[in-house]
């Protein structure tokens, strides 16, 4: 199976903050499946380290005030091409990212409240047909996934 990921779960020091989210349950896909690493926001131009950024009404926008809607959005249209080109049948995402969150995203109050919804890529990819799952529910339920 080829299986998008977002890359700060496989060690990719892509964060906001500069670190990753290293998952050594999910690297260890790449033993029986191929594992294609994309940083939607690393791929729309924005830095790391980075401001962090939360979906305001509808865009995306960081703490200080800046507007980074359309660098998500561009980032989440290349991560959905190389998706394509990939032939990806399944994506793993960051949980809660403005990115690639599939259940819950922070509120846009940088108060760290959760509500439900989808980040940018995470909405783009099921528009697309490309289903995804945060990667905290793929490590308890990893056989719902995988064929």
């Amino acid at each position: 199976m080829n299986i998008l990921v977002s890359a700060c779960l496989l060690g990719e020091n892509c964060k906001y903050n500069g670190g990753n989210n290293f998952c050594s349950k999910i690297a260890e896909l790449a033993n029986d499946h191929k594992v294609i690493a994309v940083c939607p926001e690393v791929l729309g131009g924005l830095p790391v380290p980075r401001h962090p950024a939360e979906i305001c009404d509808g865009g995306v926008t960081a703490v200080d005030g800046t507007v980074v809607d359309s660098e998500f959005r561009e980032g989440a249209e290349k991560a959905l091409a190389i998706g394509k080109e990939n032939e990806a049948e399944l994506a793993i995402l960051q949980p809660r990212s403005p990115s690639c969150g599939c259940r819950q995203v922070y509120d846009g109050t940088f108060s760290k409240r959760l509500i439900d919804g989808k980040g940018v890529f995470a909405q783009l990819l099921a528009d697309n047909g490309i289903k995804a799952v945060d990667a905290d529910e793929f490590v308890l339920h990893p056989e719902e996934y995988l064929r």
